[in-house]
């Protein structure tokens, strides 16, 4: 399990008025998340969705962080989305009680699933495999826990899910009411439009996202008409909750990215630049005017492969370079190897700004991904940087 998330003071605390100086206090690379941002992002997507009528489930890869973590859930129901084992046990060690695992369970997860419950956690696990149900029912008859099953429906991503078309659909849920007795809970049906990080433009972003609740209330509407009963319906990613029209018919929204946001969801028309809450503080190694590029601390370890959103048409590199205020620099890191990151750079009076020693901030291309390369967040508040909060490890 990862390591347990801890509020703790700064190398540069409150008494550093300057956001520049207390930066300039701090290692290279470092993680910076400026919590205001987040605390606005976590706002506006809250009350979104319970405007549009659901509730949110936030998800937590995106930080795994306790405090980003309360962050989402205020004023919210309470529930959060996992994608790792780890962190439903360190997310329900801090209270988290109602956790969702959104990765297909598989039987050697099992067990460590069924600890859970027996903690006290009410955990729903997902499934798109009518092998699973027969299996899992015989570890929790010896148990006598219970576990919430939900089906995931392939909304169009194609990555995981039974088709809503086909009969796998009833089967998989028969399947599951038929272990009732032993343990099993049908949840409902369970989807995730992950291939709106690909569409070009807004309205294809908000087609897909009518697309992810229409097919999902369709599926409904099929099981009802058979005679099942369908607890409830889960959505859920950033783009297509800041993109739904309505969501009528569903009643949860798993998303989390957005309260960082980052580069791709700004390409995608998710967010502006001045939503991104997450950047990354690294310094200039290298600086070479013949071939017009400096070399950052910051390579792929520090800032991810991601490449963002090439399905644009753009050439998004590694990340937006800014300066320690945040001003957009106008360069972007073209290459990355494991500890370095090359910025071309056209502009003279921008060399002549970026010596060795320089210190700059990347704008992440994909958020969740840079934050799992760091152990910590370093966080500003305006002017000052007044926390570090670990970052949860493992599997």
């Amino acid at each position: 399990m990862g390591s347990s998330s801890r509020s703790t003071p700064s190398p540069c605390s409150s008494r550093v008025t300057d956001l520049s100086a207390a930066l300039a206090a701090l290692p290279t690379p470092s993680l910076l998340l400026d919590v205001e941002r987040a605390r606005r992002n976590a706002r506006r997507i809250g009350d979104r969705v319970k405007a549009l009528g659901a509730r949110l489930r936030p998800h937590v890869k995106t930080h795994k962080c306790i405090e980003v973590g309360r962050l989402q859930v205020e004023g919210q129901f309470g529930g959060i989305t996992v994608s790792t084992l780890a962190e439903a046990r360190a997310f329900a060690a801090h209270g988290f009680r109602d956790i969702t695992y959104a990765v297909p369970i598989e039987p050697g997860k099992f067990d460590a699933a069924i600890s859970l419950a027996r903690a006290g956690v009410r955990l729903a696990v997902i499934t798109d495999d009518v092998a699973i149900p027969g299996p899992l029912a015989a570890r929790l008859r010896a148990s006598a826990q219970v576990l919430d099953v939900w089906v995931k429906v392939d909304c169009g991503y194609h990555r995981c899910g039974v088709d809503p078309e086909t009969d796998a659909l009833p089967e998989l849920v028969r399947r599951i009411g038929e272990e009732h007795a032993a343990g099993l809970r049908f949840g409902g049906l369970l989807t995730h439009a992950g291939h709106s990080y690909h569409a070009k433009g807004r309205a294809a972003v908000a087609a897909i996202a009518s697309a992810e609740r229409d097919v999902m209330v369709r599926a409904a509407d099929h099981l009802r008409g058979l005679g099942i009963e369908v607890p409830a319906l889960s959505v859920g990613s950033t783009p297509t909750v800041t993109h739904v029209d309505h969501l009528r018919g569903i009643d949860e929204v798993r998303a989390g990215n957005y309260v960082f946001f980052d580069g791709t969801q700004a390409a995608i028309g998710s967010c502006g630049t001045e939503d991104c809450a997450l950047t990354v503080l690294t310094s200039v190694v290298h600086r070479d005017r013949a071939r017009r590029h400096v070399v950052l601390d910051a390579g792929a370890i520090a800032l991810s492969k991601d490449r963002g959103a090439t399905d644009l048409g753009d050439a998004p590199g590694y990340g937006r370079l800014l300066s320690l205020d945040g001003e957009d620099l106008g360069a972007q890191v073209t290459s990355v190897s494991q500890e370095h990151g090359t910025v071309a750079v056209e502009d003279d009076a921008l060399l002549d700004r970026l010596p060795v020693g320089a210190r700059v901030r990347v704008l992440a291309n994909h958020s969740c991904l840079t934050a799992a390369q760091h152990e910590s967040y370093h966080v500003h508040d305006g002017q000052r940087v007044v926390e570090q909060w670990s970052i949860l490890r493992g599997w």
